[in-house]
């Protein structure tokens, strides 16, 4: 028996400047299955994500928001749970490039690729905003692309032909913060010499391992043209301040471009992961049977296949064993997607409205192949896949046989005969092609093979005709035989369906009363005399009603009736922010806590220590800005609201740990007072504020 397989899986890090969409929702589903398959056979997996926490956008996006680039971006990854929980996407670990094992790693391999020559400085002409005050990062200059001619594209990549220039190579461009002209000007920026024939042999190499027409794709970077030359040039790897990423080592005010450390996040996120057990990293990378396997979208195809296996590479790192590409989803037959018109797919409302992740996973699994394809949500074939196949098909074979185990033979299986016999061994024989197609990740073939079977089994149902054998004393034997092979059939088929609907894999185990199966299992029938559960409905059909909200346009923005007197206009002393969204709030981790100590700020007039226990087993420290209100000990030992998963704030003082909640009339020197939040009697600390 051969050792089972060591593999370490990514998805494509989401920036952390929004919520996940649905495209985001269907990589992690297809890198999910892949993996939930190669657990099924026994092999041991490091599934890891990570939220892409850098970059002058964030940075920019702060600012707006009067938020540190920390705040923000932890704001922005509270959200993300939610969304991996709903749709059953089982993420080893999930961390951040903004981490002390990000900027370790990614400083580890900048020095090894200058000490293997490959990084060099030159000073280049930066484009540089007059009106803003900075130089422009690539992805906030815009103009026309030189190579195809496309209008409003970024200053590093074309996102119509795909093309990689530099920004001052863009036709008429212009800032996109101000839509000023940018200024050229000099400053000392580093390169990774990506031009030099080491990298271009060894990627000639490399790239032929990836899907054929991602191959192709990239072969036009690293191939001669007619000219002998090499369309690859070096990769302009530095930022000047202000930036928000990893300091460049020895080289104050200069930082990586965000896309040389966010590939990094993988091992960053794998090493955290591997910390929080005890492994030992190192180790791990080393191991020479080690595979490692990225799944990533076709729009960021030149950063993954070309610079990330080359900074490996001649760093002396483990280069991956392989990216796989996927192409975009469209809706409705190929509609762009819009919330406005109401053809957009927003994953959470899928959630919210009550609509079965499975049917999702489902659904995208039976369209997904392994070529670099996009891909169409229809609404109508997504409600007929659902239907018809998943339950018409499949659900019903346990359905339309459970019930007679049950109430005719004291719910155990009983002897298969020869005609049973010979459609389990159909289905068993099955296993390995299955197997060979999840591997590949075509997963829309391995579907119809399921279905195929299922139509086998439910074929031999119509043909025996348990309804019509229970009917007969004499045929109850047959009908033990009939029903008995319907409930193996069913085993089998899910075992198949596993790596595609978990959670439903883990009801129907618990109905045969067996542990979850491996994919070995398949040709291991439970046999005479097993003892099954009682069954139970396995899933709901989709209603047409819940496809129409999903898709329903977003009702238009209503004013609000004129104030008959300006303290109705602005209660409180200042007016109501902005809507928010649920999953807005949710975002906000509210808790209580008991003030155990509280002290005044040597040096500050303002402020106020607070020792808040959260429930945590630990104590918080926190300040606050109520010292004009309140003495220390009129706060000793009550109860107050914590903000628990504000981001930590470095102050003069001290870190802060959270924020209590207070309030206060917004004008106050009008009405002067704070007044804290103070829970009723039977709240702990703890307990979460919904």
């Amino acid at each position: 028996m051969s050792a089972p397989r060591q593999l370490f899986v990514t998805t494509a890090l989401p920036y952390a400047n929004g919520k996940f969409h649905i495209g985001h929702i269907m990589e992690y589903i297809q890198a999910d299955i892949w993996v939930r398959h190669q657990r099924m056979q026994g092999n041991a997996v490091n599934f890891v994500g990570a939220d892409d926490a850098h970059g002058a956008p964030i940075m920019i996006a702060a600012e707006k928001a009067g938020l540190t680039p920390e705040q923000f971006v932890a704001g922005i990854a509270a959200g993300r749970k939610q969304y991996l929980d709903g749709f059953l996407i089982g993420f080893d670990n999930w961390h951040s490039t903004h981490s002390r094992e990000n900027a370790e790693i990614s400083q580890a391999i900048y020095r090894d690729l200058k000490a293997a020559g490959l990084i060099e400085t030159r000073t280049i002409e930066q484009f540089y905003d007059p009106q803003k005050g900075m130089f422009l990062p690539d992805r906030f200059i815009k103009g026309e692309c030189p190579n195809c001619h496309a209008k409003d594209q970024y200053g590093d990549n074309c996102e119509v032909c795909g093309a990689v220039y530099a920004p001052t190579e863009l036709i008429e461009p212009y800032s996109a913060l101000t839509g000023a002209r940018p200024e050229l000007k000099t400053s000392e920026h580093f390169f990774f010499k990506l031009s030099d024939a080491r990298c271009i042999a060894f990627l000639q190499q490399w790239t032929q391992r990836l899907q054929p027409e991602v191959a192709n794709k990239v072969r036009e970077w690293i191939e001669p043209g007619e000219d002998g030359a090499f369309k690859m040039g070096d990769w302009d790897i530095s930022r000047d301040a202000p930036y928000f990423g990893i300091e460049i080592p020895d080289a104050p005010g200069k930082y990586f471009y965000v896309w040389l450390d966010a590939p990094i996040g993988y091992l960053a996120s794998l090493k955290n992961l591997l910390g929080k057990r005890g492994q030992d990293y190192d180790a791990y990378l080393a191991q020479p049977g080690l595979e490692q396997y990225h799944f990533i979208g076709k729009d960021i195809i030149t950063f993954h296949t070309l610079f990330w296996p080359a900074m490996l590479k001649f760093s002396g790192r483990k280069v991956p064993d392989n990216v796989f590409v996927h192409g975009f989803l469209t809706v409705n037959n190929g509609e762009k997607m819009s919330k406005s018109r109401g053809t957009g797919l927003d994953p959470l409302k899928y959630l919210e409205l009550g609509m079965n992740p499975e049917w999702l996973r489902y659904y995208l699994a039976a369209k997904l192949s392994g070529r670099n394809e996009d891909i169409d949500f229809n609404a109508d074939d997504f409600m007929a896949r659902v239907n018809a196949d998943l339950i018409g098909k499949y659900v019903n074979i346990a359905s339309r046989a459970a019930g007679f185990i049950g109430k005719r033979f004291g719910g155990r299986l009983g002897t298969v005969s020869g005609d049973g016999q010979a459609l389990l061994q159909a289905l068993q024989g099955a296993r390995d092609d299955i197997a060979s197609l999840y591997e590949q990740r075509d997963y829309g073939k391995a579907v119809r093979e399921v279905m195929a079977l299922c139509d086998r089994v439910n074929a031999y149902v119509d043909a025996n005709k348990p309804w019509e054998l229970a009917k007969k004393p004499e045929q109850a034997e047959r009908l033990h035989d009939v029903c008995s092979t319907c409930i193996e059939a069913f085993r089998v088929l899910t075992i198949y369906l596993a790596p595609i609907l978990p959670r439903l894999a883990a009801e129907v185990a618990q109905f045969l009363m067996e542990p979850p199966a491996r994919l070995a299992d398949a040709t291991k029938p439970l046999g005479a005399g097993w003892q099954i559960g009682e069954y139970k409905h396995l899933m709901q059909r989709v209603d047409i009603k819940q496809l129409d909200a999903l898709f329903e346009p977003p009702a238009p923005a209503q004013q609000a009736p004129a104030a008959t007197n300006s303290e109705a206009t602005t209660p409180g002393g200042e007016a109501l922010a902005p809507t928010i969204s649920i999953d807005d709030f949710a975002k906000i981790d509210l808790r209580i806590a008991r003030i155990v100590d509280c002290q005044a700020v040597e040096g500050s007039t303002k402020l106020l220590r607070l020792t808040l226990d959260a429930g945590e087993g630990r104590m918080r420290n926190v300040f606050s800005g109520i010292a004009s209100a309140y003495k220390p000990e009129d706060l000793k030992g009550k109860l107050t609201v914590l903000v628990a998963n504000l981001a930590p704030r470095k102050m003069k003082f001290g870190v802060s740990e959270g924020m209590v909640l207070a309030a206060s009339h917004g004008d106050e020197k009008a009405q002067p007072g704070i007044y804290v939040l103070e829970p009723t009697a039977g709240a702990q600390p703890g307990m979460r504020v919904r």
